[in-house]
């Protein structure tokens, strides 16, 4: 069995493809009131947004040592020759520490754990092609050095409604200066050496798509690549999505395809109903 990869849900992979590319994903937790679930197994993205727009409280936390530990000793009793797990940035969330701890725990060295110092498809892009390198054999210092390049490659980019969500989560600092600002401005961020910092305000969604689309060019150019890749999510904006969607495919080249994918409590709790983002990843074919 070539090296196991293993993530948390917080990448937000389009549908079918974790089981595609034999990638293992453990969830976050999800509070949303008194009811508790797992992120995208028991409480999806539609509730998330549900519960956010009717202003009942949605809160997530990482997944303890104890789930990871589980799913280490399971993958290498089946044979695995090693295991490299790659998590959203630590500075978002604890679920790199609790993968840390759990490796510590099995006390293996064949167990390698990764800070992807980004999160959705910036994180996702980097596990899809640290699985492709375990696929093609790759030795266990080889894969988790596939998923740390993809990922320090990535662009992150994203719109929000207001600010309100991530300043309550604790995930913005200086972006705070935003708040107060009219309501008709809409905040850029991105993501910078593994936090969400702020880029510029934009004036209404319109123009915020059309940015997300100038600034995915920039970024694609940027990397002098032979093509790149796109990903798109929201959290209950899915025309949105789709225009978006649309434009990169339409206005940017080259590029080898563009996914979507709604984003559920890990990361929408935070960021609020209507956000809509774009991560870019450089790609050789």
């Amino acid at each position: 069995m070539p090296v196991a990869v293993v993530t948390d849900s917080s990448a937000y992979l389009p549908d079918g493809f974790a089981a595609r590319h034999a990638v293992h994903v453990v969830p976050l937790h999800v509070l949303i009131e008194d009811r508790s679930g797992l992120d995208g197994v028991d409480i999806g993205p539609s509730e998330v947004a549900a519960a956010l727009t009717s202003r009942r409280p949605v809160t997530t936390s990482r997944p303890n040592p104890d789930e990871f530990v589980a799913v280490y000793r399971r993958l290498l009793d089946e044979g695995a020759d090693g295991i490299v797990s790659v998590h959203l940035s630590r500075e978002l969330s604890g679920t790199w520490e609790s993968a840390r701890l759990a490796a510590q725990e099995v006390g293996v060295d064949r167990i390698r754990v990764v800070d992807s110092r980004t999160t959705v498809m910036g994180l996702g892009f980097a596990v899809l092609r640290a699985a492709s390198a375990a696929i093609g054999g790759g030795s266990g210092a080889v894969v988790e050095n596939v998923a740390v390049e993809a990922a320090g490659r990535t662009t992150a980019y994203f719109v929000v409604e207001t600010l309100e969500y991530l300043r309550r989560g604790g995930r913005i600092g200086s972006a705070a200066a935003f708040l107060g600002t009219a309501l008709a401005v809409k905040p850029l961020l991105h993501v910078e050496d593994g936090r969400i910092v702020p880029l510029e305000k934009v004036r209404t969604t319109h123009r915020a798509v059309l940015r997300l689309v100038d600034l995915a060019g920039e970024a694609a150019t940027a990397t002098g690549a032979a093509a790149v890749e796109f990903a798109v999510h929201h959290l209950g904006a899915h025309e949105r999505a789709a225009e978006l969607a649309t434009l990169l495919d339409e206005q940017i080249s080259p590029a080898s395809g563009c996914v979507v994918s709604e984003l559920g409590a890990a990361i929408g709790a935070h960021t609020g109903p209507g956000v809509l983002g774009v991560v870019v990843c450089p790609t050789d074919r």
